[in-house]
């Protein structure tokens, strides 16, 4: 990579994490270009450069905190015993609806989704139907399940359990707790299935 291309990705990654600063902690609605240029060190024009419109930079903050996310839980679905790789794709899930920046990036859409379409459009964009549509073939695939759309809906709400308490401050659930979580969700999926 040159020195130029190599200053560019820098620009770009102190935009993103300007952004992710400033959506985070003042709102979508009150963030500006100006406030992000400001707090990244850089012209509001060169955010511009980089970013059209306050909406592209949105989504491209959440393309790359999906990017960060420690836990890519669609490589679990990969493993070859299903039940395992389900198990360890909840497991998974669980974790990082419950990281601090999936849990603040909620709490603005709830916040300032009604305001802000545009908001939670690109936060549907970037990873929902993804993850419905890699499910959705896991289930065909695995399990024989055909149209297992309202399957793959019913067993991500349940993944989510836990999701809406700590959104209103209650505590997070431990490892253990999220471990027997997903163990016993994998459990009662598997065990209606296996009922039809």
């Amino acid at each position: 990579m040159s020195k130029i291309e190599q200053n560019k990705a820098k620009k770009k990654r102190a935009i993103l994490l300007a952004a992710q600063n400033v959506f985070l902690s003042e709102g979508y609605l009150l963030a500006s270009m100006d406030k992000i240029a400001v707090e990244a060190q850089v012209t509001k024009q060169t955010v511009y450069r980089y970013y059209s419109s306050k909406s592209d930079l949105f989504k491209a903050m959440l393309e790359q905190m999906g990017e960060n996310s420690e836990v890519d839980f669609l490589d679990h679905l990969q493993l070859p015993d299903t039940e395992e790789a389900l198990y360890q794709f909840a497991r998974g899930f669980i974790q990082a609806h419950l990281s601090d920046d999936h849990l603040a990036t909620f709490r603005l859409l709830v916040a300032e989704g009604g305001k802000a379409p545009e908001m939670t459009r690109s936060f549907c964009a970037v990873g929902l139907d993804d993850t419905d549509v890699k499910l959705t073939e896991f289930f065909a695939e695995r399990l024989g399940m055909n149209n297992a759309e309202t399957t793959v809906q019913l067993w991500t709400a349940m993944l989510l359990a836990h999701r809406a308490a700590v959104l209103i401050g209650m505590e997070k659930p431990t490892e253990q707790q999220i471990d027997q979580h997903a163990k016993d969700a994998t459990a009662f999926l598997l065990a209606a299935i296996s009922g039809h």
